[in-house]
């Protein structure tokens, strides 16, 4: 939703708690000082069992040959080795900074108390592109490339879902921390979609 020059998105303690710290996580990934994490954990239940994979998540970005930085930050000419290295060394610094910044704001505004997550108007695209990078770093690691394999990432977590409800997940074999990591993607989609929706309001 939108008031008064935001776009207004409503997340409780955890789920806030959750996204700050994937944000913080791909800013590390992109070499960052860790952010910290002021944003309240979750305490009980389900929340803790989604931090323990994203501290693996975390482990995982501390690899420097992690392919989620190629997903990040994309070689210019990926046939052209020479030409790609040159652009990367005249570019990727300040590309890096930029993404950084980006992050940081964004996880600032989630670290602060209340029900809703308020980006301004004049915020939105730096926002949304943060969106992007975070979801970059969450397909990399579910494998998804194509519009087709974010939908069968979609069916995958729709079963697993089921599987879970009806106590069928041992024999599908579901892998619950693949399955949260989805579930995240999905959610930073939607945010993303709906940000951008707020910005497209006036062209339509």
């Amino acid at each position: 939703m939108h008031r008064d020059g935001f776009a207004v998105a409503e997340l409780d303690a955890d789920e806030r708690a959750v996204i700050a710290r994937v944000v913080a996580d791909v800013g590390l990934l992109l070499g960052e000082e860790p952010f910290g994490m002021e944003a309240e954990e979750p305490t009980v239940g389900d929340g803790d069992e989604l931090f323990g994979f994203l501290q693996s998540l975390e482990a995982a970005l501390a690899d420097p040959d992690d392919p989620a930085v190629l997903r990040v930050l994309p070689n210019a000419a990926p046939t052209d080795r020479e030409v790609a290295s040159e652009f990367r060394r005249l570019t990727e610094p300040e590309l890096r900074a930029t993404k950084v910044a980006r992050l940081k704001a964004m996880w600032l505004a989630l670290s602060e108390d209340g029900p809703e997550w308020a980006v301004p108007e004049e915020d939105a695209m730096a926002t949304a592109g943060a969106l992007t990078d975070l979801r970059l770093v969450l397909a990399s690691r579910l494998g998804v490339v194509t519009d087709e394999d974010a939908t069968a990432l979609h069916d995958e977590i729709e079963l697993a879902a089921h599987a879970v409800e009806t106590g069928a997940a041992a024999e599908l074999n579901v892998d619950p921390e693949r399955v949260w990591l989805g579930m995240l993607y999905q959610a930073l989609t939607w945010l993303q979609e709906s940000l951008m929706s707020y910005v497209m309001r006036n062209d339509e």
